[in-house]
């Protein structure tokens, strides 16, 4: 089931009409509160299961398991048992995710090298990327103290497969989401206007700009050698702006219609070709994936706390590595990733060693700016 179908309208009438109407009519609160997040539960099922009804085993089994782990990492006093625990869930769905979408491309690969015709066709279960993210973090937090585990088995089902956002993000939290689970919303306090914009800016950007880009964009990618410079330029420059609507506009109208349940999502992007610098575009980039791997890797790696520069360069790349993976599975995302890993070590360099000891006046500062900017999105397409 697709946010910009017709089909998806008529199941978000009905469950807007059932959630508010319906439900919202029971008189006690307690009672009102259970019968939505079992309900939003369900549909959340519904919804997935409209795509592969099988991999919803895969969920379930997947969040009995971070969910048992959380429960025993937060109740042991010993550390050896809760890093034990810690382990079997990052184990779990990392090792899920790595069969699901990597088996495939190893495969290729051996299969180049060796002049094999080995074959196994893994089918990439919808949204696995985004719960798998939201499981471990889950299961970390509980780690390092910064959440207790959820009491109520149904509301961290909910939060791990809540609709809006499962198949194409934002990556939430738990932390984040979890509390806004526990407390009743109320009608009056819906932000239509907010939910709406959202919802038809995403749907513009997806159906309006980047569907229409798309086609252009194909026919250069399938034909590259019939076309000059400029045209291919053209075409790089069409496939950028078709990756970001595409994108954008599902996190944009993810957004909306959570915000129809009274319930608030993180911004996923911020006008990321307007960065000025590759770090100053990765922070607008898929702000949820980023900050996932700011805080859940290169964080713990020892950041940019280290003592020497070139544990801090080791910490981006291997960052870098990951975010490049999480994307795509191919050869061609592995040289992305370290280009990206490259170009942030160079502007960290360029950065403390050259840039911030000029001064500008206020027209070489626009000039400046404008250079930068040129040279970041020649580099990002």
């Amino acid at each position: 089931m697709i946010f910009f179908t017709s089909l998806f309208l008529v199941f978000l009438i009905i469950v807007f009409v059932i959630y508010w109407f319906f439900l919202g009519a029971i008189k006690d609160e307690n009672k009102k509160l259970k019968a939505r997040i079992l309900f939003l539960l369900l549909v959340s099922y519904y919804f997935y299961i409209s795509w592969n009804p099988i991999f919803i085993l895969l969920i379930l089994f997947s969040t009995l398991v971070v969910y048992f782990a959380g429960k025993k990492i937060f109740n042991n006093t010993s550390k050896q048992k809760k890093k034990l625990f810690l382990i079997l869930s990052l184990v779990t769905n990392l090792g899920f995710l790595a069969y699901f979408k990597y088996v495939n491309f190893f495969l290729g690969t051996i299969n180049n090298i060796a002049v094999t015709n080995f074959f196994v066709n893994v089918i990439l279960p919808v949204g696995i990327l985004f719960y798998t993210f939201q499981s471990i973090c889950y299961a970390i937090d509980i780690y390092y103290n910064k959440m207790k585990p959820s009491k109520d088995f149904l509301e961290f089902l909910l939060y791990v497969t809540f609709f809006p956002q499962l198949v194409a993000g934002p990556i939430v939290r738990a932390k984040k989401i979890i509390p806004q689970l526990k407390t009743n919303k109320y009608f009056k306090n819906i932000n239509f206007q907010l939910a709406a914009n959202y919802f038809m800016l995403g749907l513009v950007k997806k159906v309006l700009i980047a569907d229409n880009i798309a086609p252009m964009s194909d026919q250069f990618f399938a034909n590259p050698e019939h076309y000059g410079t400029l045209a291919l330029w053209i075409g790089v420059a069409s496939y950028s702006i078709q990756i970001y609507c595409d994108f954008s506009g599902y996190s944009d109208m993810a957004i909306g219609v959570a915000a129809l349940f009274g319930f608030t999502l993180m911004e996923n992007f911020n006008m990321p070709y307007n960065a000025t610098s590759i770090i100053e575009f990765w922070r607008k980039w898929h702000i949820s994936l980023s900050t996932w791997l700011r805080d859940y890797l290169f964080i713990p790696l020892g950041g940019s706390r280290v003592s020497k520069k070139i544990f801090y360069y080791k910490n981006l790349m291997l960052t870098m590595l990951l975010g490049g993976l999480w994307h795509g599975a191919s050869w061609n995302f592995g040289i992305w990733s370290g280009l990206h890993r490259l170009a942030l070590i160079i502007h960290k360099l360029y950065k403390t060693n050259i840039s911030d000891t000029f001064k500008f006046s206020k027209f070489t500062a626009v000039l400046y700016s404008l250079f930068s900017w040129m040279i970041t999105m020649v580099f990002r397409w």
